[in-house]
């Protein structure tokens, strides 16, 4: 579906685009690791919700040729994208129930690679629309 290639490609770039440049002038500590500097909490939750819907619908119905290669990059990063913003919104908001820590160092581990997954997401999002019929993109 057209509906849904069009999706993929502004939900991964929006994602890529929060990733890289959404803690700018922010350290890179643990606290600030989840959390984007000026954007409200709950529109990270939906964009996460969203790029996720549309990354597992990639992998169900690619656009054209292959069956789920197809659109592999595209899906897997969309997938990423919206499991690392569920969980940073999930991980800002249970502080108080997290008594032995678990969830800050699994954190710590998945926002770690923030920014390279947002080089992805931009990657794909931009070769996804330049090479709309190419072999995994």
């Amino acid at each position: 579906m057209i509906q849904l290639y069009f999706l993929s490609i502004v939900f991964n770039g929006l994602a890529g685009f929060l990733f890289i440049f959404g803690d700018m002038g922010k350290s890179d500590s643990a606290e600030n690791s989840g959390k984007l500097s000026f954007v409200s909490d709950g529109f990270l939750l939906v964009i996460g919700i969203l790029a996720g819907i549309i990354g597992l619908l990639k992998l169900l119905s690619p656009m054209k040729g292959m069956p789920i290669l197809g659109d592999l990059l595209p899906a897997v990063a969309g997938v990423a994208a919206g499991f690392m913003l569920i969980f940073g919104f999930y991980r800002e908001h249970s502080s108080g129930v997290d008594a032995d820590g678990a969830i800050n160092h699994f954190g710590e581990v998945i926002l770690h690679y923030k920014k390279p997954i947002g080089i992805v997401l931009l990657a794909s999002a931009a070769l996804h629309f330049l090479f709309p019929e190419a072999f995994l993109l």
